[in-house]
């Protein structure tokens, strides 16, 4: 099916139906509407490549994710990829996910962007210092990233304030009389890990008196880890008295310790507070003291939203979200 044919039938030009389906705001709506709904009917179908060579847009977004941490299995992102796929889809672009390998110095992505073939990417896991946001401003290609660096340009992010996060867990474990805490981190060098470990650290170490924090520990980001580390400090002759983990797979590793330890509940509980929460299909039926950010739905939204502002041309500047963590409590907590 053509674009002649639909516009033989409206009585319209073949400018004006091209212009109305490839997204043009200068066709009246109600001449939008006929347009799409005959073609709809029609079953015309765009040529992608003949519209990529009208409009310059590929109609597709990369999505940078690092090989080498946590699995896409991962409910904290599959929720929101799914929803940032949705929202996306709604304007007739495609999401792609795109490995990261750093052992190839991230030829593969900047080969795919230099073909046209992708109009932006996201990139997750970003560092302080990081090459591959540097390259890409050089380049003048443009991003978002799920997180924050240090650029010389302003560039397109959404973060939650990760080291407002722990600072809140750590606070709160002080105005307990809690003063031997326990910190169990990731060892990626990645910006939310190092600000979240920062934040506990700034909790004590303002504190008045200041509070040395001497039971910390960077790891892998696994339950087993969680779970060995969490063993270790409690065959110690002094045991923390409350632990803060910077994110759930090591959180449900200290939770089932605890557990087998009885220190979960009961007159010898030992408090703790998992950044995001236990996972969705968690082993541990018992509720824990959660570091949480919104939904990751409402997260897919935003990024969606931050996306196509981007892609029309929003002042980069404008295009950063800094979203604030809360608290959840146990009832033994509060």
């Amino acid at each position: 099916m053509s674009l002649k044919a639909i516009a033989a039938a409206l009585g319209l030009s073949v400018t004006t139906v091209s212009r109305a389906l490839n997204g043009y705001d200068d066709v009246a709506a109600a001449t939008r509407k006929r347009i799409e709904d005959e073609a709809t009917s029609r079953g015309y179908r765009p040529n992608d490549a003949a519209r990529r060579l009208k409009t310059g847009r590929a109609n597709a977004i990369g999505l940078v994710f690092p090989v080498s941490t946590a699995s896409l299995n991962d409910s904290y992102y599959s929720e929101m990829l799914l929803t940032l796929d949705q929202r996306l889809a709604q304007h007739d672009i495609d999401l792609m996910i795109l490995p990261d390998k750093p052992q190839d110095q991230h030829r593969t992505v900047m080969r795919m962007l230099r073909s046209g073939s992708l109009d932006a990417l996201i990139l997750t896991h970003t560092m302080p210092r990081d090459v591959r946001l540097e390259r890409l401003q050089q380049k003048g290609f443009r991003f978002l990233t799920l997180g924050r660096s240090q650029l010389p340009q302003p560039y397109a992010w959404f973060d939650y304030d990760n080291h407002a996060g722990t600072l809140l867990a750590a606070e709160h474990c002080v105005q307990q009389g809690l003063t031997r805490l326990a910190y169990l981190g990731g060892i990626e060098p990645c910006t939310y890990i190092i600000d979240r470990r920062q934040g506990f650290i700034d909790a004590l170490t303002q504190h008045q008196p200041p509070i040395s924090p001497t039971m910390m520990a960077a790891l892998p980001m696994t339950r087993r880890c969680g779970y060995q580390q969490t063993q270790a400090w409690l065959t110690q002759d002094i045991a923390p008295q409350a632990i803060v983990t910077d994110c759930a797979p090591l959180g449900e590793g200290a939770a089932i310790a605890l557990q087998q330890a009885q220190r979960l509940r009961g007159p010898r509980a030992i408090p703790l507070y998992v950044y995001d929460g236990l996972p969705h299909d968690s082993i541990i039926d018992q509720p824990v003291n959660a570091i949480l950010q919104l939904s990751q739905q409402r997260i897919g939204e935003r990024v969606a939203e931050m996306v196509l502002q981007l892609l029309d041309g929003a002042p980069l500047d404008e295009l950063q979200t800094l979203w604030q963590p809360m608290l959840r409590l146990t009832s033994e907590a509060q």
